[in-house]
């Protein structure tokens, strides 16, 4: 993806929360544990049309795909992940919503480029993956795991060209530094500065599971994807005295 450098990371500020009441990352957090299985799908035209927010995680094998879906979501085995990266090959909605009352889906895509799988497995899921990231109408935003150790590789880039055209137009995105608990704090400063310039236009943040690192920072931001304010109606203009009076009194 082209650069740009006013791609900013998302830092929520403090919140001013009055006692006993719930943080805006607690209200996040308590929204995702919500999560659980809807449906799987071998491939795109098998899932169902939804007209809820959809929120899609996406990564290379070993990214930490599945320990960042079960960490933001409070569950140990929401997300399965296979003891044979890549073999993991189908898409996976789960619902998300307080009280019964669905207001979002968060999907897991198969993870990809792992070295074993065969060569028209690849390009199979590659076509499927890109056809959902493409066509999928109610996609509002998108979730790269990416293993800061080695930074966005070919299979990320050529990820992140297929989406551009929708992040032009309004789909909101996210690349997720998994593992950052194995870097120095120089390491992770300068990793997070290259990405963001990688970026495109969304956001970065740096993840650790182990380490408890960004995980409300990620919880608010996916609430507040599916969450988005009201739009504001703008009300007709009232007719104005003189224009009343002008008007043709009925016979």
């Amino acid at each position: 993806m082209t650069n740009n450098t006013n791609s900013n990371s998302f830092t929520p500020p403090a919140p001013k929360v009055a006692d006993g009441e719930k943080t805006p990352a607690a209200i996040a957090l308590g929204w995702l544990h919500t999560a659980k299985f809807l449906t799987t799908a071998p491939e795109l035209h098998f899932l169902p049309p939804l007209d809820l927010p959809e929120i899609a995680f996406v990564g290379r094998s070993n990214a930490g795909k599945s320990t960042c879906i079960n960490t933001l979501t409070q569950q140990k085995q929401l997300a399965y992940a296979s003891k044979k990266p890549g073999r993991t090959q189908h898409i996976n909605l789960f619902a998300l919503g307080k009280q019964g009352v669905t207001d979002a889906i968060l999907t897991d895509l198969p993870g990809y480029g792992y070295a074993a799988v065969p060569k028209q497995d690849k390009i199979r899921w590659q076509q499927v993956m890109a056809n959902y990231l493409i066509t999928r109408e109610n996609l509002t935003g998108i979730v790269l795991m990416c293993d800061p150790r080695h930074g966005l590789t070919e299979l990320d880039e050529i990820l992140l060209d297929v989406i551009r055209p929708r992040v032009q137009e309004g789909l909101k995105f996210l690349i997720i530094l998994t593992k950052s608990d194995k870097l120095t704090r120089s390491e992770a400063t300068k990793i997070l500065s290259i990405t963001k310039l990688q970026a495109g236009g969304g956001d970065v943040m740096l993840f650790s599971a182990t380490k408890r690192k960004g995980i409300d920072e990620v919880a608010q931001l996916l609430w507040k994807w599916a969450h988005p304010p009201a739009k504001k109606v703008k009300e007709p203009k009232a007719d104005t005295p003189q224009a009343a009076a002008e008007e043709p009194e009925a016979e």
